[in-house]
């Protein structure tokens, strides 16, 4: 019984001393590394940026009264379509008492330099009848008439202006009435029936009426990056995407570039504007947000490998080429001159053909 103990016992230790030298073994082989092939092909690469800002009119024009006071009536909406020299809306003016006052004395006084003008008139009119004195004199007087009649008109008009901001005789040019000045859609009216408005002087903007913009001549607005601005030039072509309208893209052309940089997040922005060309069948609103994609340089038919396969040592650039693969996969280490890249795939001048094989990345399992 002991005999067999000791019997079991050596052919454990056995297995085990075995097992040990087979796992040594094992481990000191070699592993054998074997990696994806590529071969590079011959396409097309685009290297792009993308410009984040918006849409908007060209030109938005702010309608501001030419009379300050109280607003009346307002006609149009926010939306609507509107041609020049329409009626926006009617202010109303609220007169200064003073300047009443002013005018309404101008207003007596020029009544009574009329009645006496009118009284000397028809003396020096029965005098020249009566041969009493020369047509001269009576020419004089008959000037002095008319100029007080008109100064009595006068001095009527400018009271009824202080009053109502308009006199009878110049309704159509009217100040209280506010006209847009341009065709185009009423974008927003910020005022409503009995606010205060004033007009635009020296020291103050005045108030706005209406935004109106001609919708047909919309252009993009956004900010470039410093290190893509300098490869950027007028008239290049633009795509733009909407984010109110993904399913659609739209052609612009580049038309302004920013000479001068604002700094935000630490980082240098020049602004872009670009035309946008809008199909008739689609509508746009003012203020979309919108991407804009850049075309920086393209190089058609040109031989490309993915660029994860270029090593990259200093100045110079290198691709391991397939020499065998029997027993095991072994390359060359070739230079290559590269030209343009995608950031995934980089064109490769020189050093390779089409018909080579590239080590890629190496293969799981």
């Amino acid at each position: 019984m002991k005999k067999f103990f000791k019997i079991a016992l050596l052919v454990i230790v056995a297995i085990i001393l075995v097992g040990t030298f087979v796992f040594l073994y094992q481990k000191s082989k070699p592993k054998v590394i074997v990696y994806e092939l590529v071969s590079p092909e011959v396409s097309d690469l685009e290297k792009s940026t993308v410009a984040t800002g918006k849409v908007e009119p060209r030109d938005e024009i702010l309608i501001k009264p030419q009379i300050s006071g109280i607003v009346d009536v307002v006609y149009k909406e926010a939306g609507q379509s509107i041609r020049k020299g329409e009626v926006i809306a009617k202010v109303k003016v609220i007169p200064e008492l003073g300047q009443v006052n002013s005018a309404e004395s101008r207003v007596r006084l020029a009544e009574i330099n009329a009645t006496q003008a009118e009284t000397d008139y028809n003396r020096s009119q029965k005098l020249y009848k009566d041969k009493l004195i020369s047509k001269e004199e009576f020419e004089k007087s008959e000037i002095s008439y008319k100029q007080s009649r008109e100064e009595l008109q006068t001095a009527k008009d400018a009271l009824e202006i202080i009053k109502e901001g308009i006199t009878k005789n110049s309704a159509s040019l009217s100040s209280t009435l506010i006209r847009s000045t341009i065709d185009g859609l009423i974008l927003d009216v910020p005022v409503k029936a009995g606010n205060s408005v004033i007009m635009s002087n020296t020291f103050n903007d005045g108030t706005t009426i209406a935004t109106v913009a001609n919708m047909n001549d919309l252009i993009f607005k956004g900010k470039i990056d410093e290190t893509e601005v300098g490869r950027l030039h007028n008239g290049m072509p633009i795509k733009l995407t909407l984010g109110a309208l993904q399913n659609l893209t739209f052609a612009a052309n580049l038309e302004y570039i920013s000479p001068k940089g604002v700094e935000e997040n630490g980082a240098n922005q020049f602004e872009i504007k670009a035309a946008v060309i809008v199909p008739d069948t689609v509508v746009i609103r003012s203020g979309y947000s919108a991407n804009a994609e850049i075309v920086l340089q393209r190089a058609a038919n040109v031989l490309t490998v993915p660029e994860g396969v270029i090593e990259f040592s200093g100045d110079s650039t290198f691709v391991q080429v397939l020499t065998d693969s029997v027993p095991v996969q072994t390359f060359r280490r070739q230079p290559v001159v590269t030209g343009m890249s995608d950031g995934i795939k980089i064109e490769i001048k020189e050093g390779v053909s089409a018909t080579d094989k590239l080590r890629g990345t190496e293969k799981k399992g």
